[in-house]
């Protein structure tokens, strides 16, 4: 079974209620969701709890909503898994690739996600990011 029908539904709601145990062995599930399935179940469960019972089910509410780059800051920081750097990548994505215009001021100001919109752009990504991170362990390590 494809790997977004293994639960049958997407609703945060019924992820929310779902059996625990049950969510973990559809991440679990060949080939694994992601490669630490237990603990991204778990935290899968937990924002769909958040998007269920903050946003009425409707995870675009958390943007839509929010008056300024002030207020979606806070919004995704507070959703559970989102530290600094899941809060910009966002913020990059919605504002460089669906224009939710709040979003822009969460944009780092150097490449993201958002920069990605083809499987080259993302070799591309991917690669000055392994470089970057090689580059600050040369630099700790010196």
């Amino acid at each position: 079974m494809p790997r977004d029908q293994r639960l049958g539904t997407l609703d945060p709601g019924k992820v929310a209620a779902t059996d625990p145990a049950r969510l973990e062995a559809v991440f679990r599930e060949k080939p694994a969701i992601h490669r630490f399935p237990g603990a991204m179940a778990a935290r899968v469960q937990d924002l769909a709890s958040v998007i269920s019972e903050d946003y009425g089910g409707d995870a675009s509410r958390i943007w839509r909503d929010a008056d300024d780059g002030a207020q979606l800051r806070k919004r995704v920081s507070g959703l559970p898994g989102f530290g600094e750097m899941k809060v910009k990548a966002l913020g990059a994505v919605l504002w460089k690739r669906f224009g939710v215009a709040v979003a822009e001021a969460l944009d780092p100001g150097h490449p993201t996600l958002g920069d990605v919109d083809s499987p080259e752009a993302l070799e591309e990504y991917q690669a000055k990011k392994r470089a970057h991170k090689a580059k600050l362990r040369a630099e700790r390590s010196a």
